[in-house]
């Protein structure tokens, strides 16, 4: 009796790329025509560019954790896990479940979208002092961090000591790391009100940066209005300057200033996810190499965007490659869908190409600067583009709702500044979050299938 099986579609990553290539798959395919999987270890969206906020506490973490499972269409399987290796010659992904099992899972069509991780640097201590600020467990947890370090500091009796915990230190000047110390600048400012204790002239918050520029992306004149933001705040705003050792009580600088500190928070860029390094293919700068269709040249069924992926940009033209950022990533995902759909129905593959549509960077509260369109904003007008925005780009309208909400309550209520405690007693850096240890090598992935292979014979 002959069995007709479905072609398999495999996901990988559920990211803004990966949810938005499943949503569509799911909506333009029929049930008979595919199966549909994706591998993530959790059944949720991220939504990044809000992190910041869940942070300062103005956001619940909840609000930007958009539920995979409410899609009306919803009939993709979800392996919670994460991919670990992909051998291309045998069409089989190798996946570390949420359990520590390996499994391999066969794919006749797959969609590479594993996102990036933080990039680091062979600085000392780095990786052990350092917190990062890519996931919602690390902001959750950082929130946590901060306000015990008022905590601590407020019942301190050694100034050396209240000192180094009222000092932090963000690096990176890009929109993660600026957003980052501007909100938690606000948290800080609006907390130590409830410590009576506390000098408040005691609270510093440090922003540094390698590039002479703080977010050159938005041009001189919106850089410009973002730096007197942050310094008109207090912030001590250093550029040209990174860190040259990182210890577990002080930070010290490239410039030679050593900062008493035990908070020192990373988001000094990404780089693309261990998992492309596992394919043997070509990369540019560490992202996967495709063509304007999103595939990967001389591969049958192999797809790639979002972070992990050099797609040329044909709007730039010039050899340019689409920057790693989630407006890309999600019109990508939707893009690669229908390339998808397309080789699996025989027609021909189209090109990906999207002008960018602006940059919005909230600093909370009031403050703001946006460039739509080319449009330079700044202050409230700002403000209600970026926040616009946000709302728009979130997935259902629960998620919209709850982010709003918290806003109003945020901006009527305040914040009470409770600490959830879940990772009191276990310190956990920049080291723990990502798990860049669980990756396997290309020899071990080909090893791994070759013998999944033979016990299956």
């Amino acid at each position: 009796m002959n069995t007709v099986t479905r072609p398999r579609i495999l996901v990988v990553g559920a990211g803004f790329a990966g949810v938005e290539c499943v949503r569509r798959l799911e909506r333009r395919l029929s049930p008979h025509e595919a199966d549909v999987t994706l591998v993530t270890p959790f059944a949720y969206q991220l939504y990044l560019p809000l992190l910041p906020q869940v942070a300062s506490g103005v956001l619940t973490p909840q609000s930007i954790a958009v539920s995979l499972r409410r899609s009306q269409k919803y009939r993709t399987r979800i392996i919670p896990g994460g991919a670990i290796g992909v051998d291309l010659r045998a069409k089989v992904c190798v996946i570390r479940t949420i359990t520590d099992r390996i499994v391999n899972e066969p794919y006749d069509y797959i969609v590479l979208a594993p996102g990036s991780i933080t990039r680091t640097f062979d600085i000392p201590g780095l990786t052990d002092h350092a917190f990062g600020m890519k996931t919602l467990a690390e902001a959750a947890y950082i929130r946590d961090h901060v306000i015990s370090q008022l905590d601590l500091a407020d019942a301190s009796e050694d100034p050396a000591e209240r000192a180094s915990r009222l000092q932090f230190v963000v690096v990176g000047g890009g929109y993660a790391g600026t957003e980052t110390a501007a909100c938690l600048q606000r948290l800080t400012h609006a907390a130590v009100e409830r410590y009576p204790r506390l000098d408040p002239a005691l609270i510093k918050w440090h922003l540094i940066d390698i590039a002479p520029k703080l977010m050159p992306e938005l041009g001189d004149k919106l850089g410009r209005s973002a730096l007197e933001v942050l310094r008109r705040r207090g912030i001590e705003v250093s550029l040209g300057v990174s860190i040259a050792k990182a210890g577990e009580e002080e930070v010290t600088f490239t410039d030679g200033r050593v900062v008493p500190t035990r908070t020192l928070i990373w988001t000094a860029g990404v780089v693309a996810s261990p998992l492309i390094a596992t394919l043997d293919a070509e990369t540019v700068r560490g992202r996967l190499a495709v063509n304007a269709d999103m595939c990967l040249p001389g591969e049958d069924g192999v797809f790639a965007v979002g972070d992990s992926a050099a797609v040329p940009d044909l709007s730039k033209g010039d050899g340019a490659v689409c920057p790693p950022t989630a407006q890309h990533a999600s019109r990508q995902g939707k893009a690669v869908a229908e390339n998808v759909i397309a080789a699996l129905r025989g027609q021909p593959l189209r090109p990906y190409h999207h002008k960018d549509l602006g940059l919005v960077v909230d600093l909370g509260g009031a403050d703001a600067v946006s460039k739509p369109l080319g449009v330079e904003l700044h202050g409230v007008p700002a403000q209600a583009v970026a926040r616009g925005y946000h709302l728009a780009a979130l997935r259902t309208n629960v998620a919209k709702t709850r982010v709003a909400t918290n806003w109003l309550l945020n901006a009527v209520a305040g914040d009470d500044f409770v600490r959830t405690g879940f990772q009191a007693r276990k310190p956990a850096k920049l080291k723990d979050f990502e798990y860049t240890d669980a990756y396997l090598t290309k020899e071990q992935v080909r090893e791994h299938v070759e013998k999944a292979r033979s016990r299956a014979v």
